[in-house]
């Protein structure tokens, strides 16, 4: 589409931050105003609206405002009932990458170096208690473990939430996403600790190029949602 302002600013309405248009305010496509909870994010949106497309007439695409997204997910379709998002976030903890350990003696042991300090912390953060295992076989967790997990998902706000749902998918781990989003771990480290088997392959069997291309889509996914985190 056609950039139709020229200037995007941020100020503050109805307490908090919201985005205006060459002084009009920014409208999601439900019809409600891009509001944000911080001043930091409401300028990060403006940045993004003032970016886009260039100059006026320009041609942009949502491609541009990735942080605009998010928020405007976490408005539209988190807020109105945040239940199914914490719950199908908080299933990931059922499937934790961390917690399934490789046959293979090296790769394990690679494994419980990297891996282990996570659990740890979430033990120690989250009041999570997960259980490991060998192989890929599911097992089943603690009821309350699984009770702590979906209360630590239930404290964040919608656009908490909206950052988390990009997090964990993406990571294959509700740990590493929990530790991204509370400021543990970086997007980068959070990114190798979840490809540590692939890098491990890597290693014996070269370089696969397909996947190289697709680690660096989905780091850069990464990047946008712990920056939406941080600012949020």
């Amino acid at each position: 589409m056609k950039r139709f302002w020229d200037q995007a600013a941020c100020v503050e309405q109805e307490g908090g931050f919201t985005v205006l248009l060459d002084g009009r305010p920014m409208r999601l496509p439900g019809g409600g105003k891009l509001h944000a909870g911080t001043r930091a994010l409401g300028e990060a949106l403006a940045e993004e609206w003032q970016a886009a497309g260039g100059k006026k007439g320009g041609e942009m695409t949502w491609d541009e405002l990735p942080l605009t997204r998010l928020t405007g997910t976490a408005a539209e379709r988190i807020a109105p009932a945040p239940e199914a998002t914490i719950a199908a976030i908080a299933k990931y903890a059922e499937t934790e990458l961390l917690c399934y350990r490789a046959v293979d003696e090296a790769l394990a042991a690679r494994q419980a170096e990297a891996w282990d300090p996570w659990l740890d912390w979430a033990a120690r953060e989250l009041d999570v208690e997960l259980a490991t295992t060998i192989g890929i076989m599911p097992i089943p967790q603690d009821e309350g473990a699984m009770a702590s997990v979906h209360h630590a998902v239930a404290q964040l706000s919608p656009v908490g939430l909206s950052a988390l749902g990009v997090l964990v998918p993406a990571l294959g781990s509700l740990v590493l996403g929990m530790a991204v989003q509370r400021g543990a771990l970086t997007s980068e480290q959070a990114h190798r600790l979840s490809i540590l088997d692939e890098l491990y392959q890597e290693e014996r069997w070269g370089l696969d190029w397909e996947a190289e291309d697709r680690r660096h889509k989905v780091a850069a996914d990464l990047a946008v949602a712990a920056r939406l985190a941080a600012l949020a």
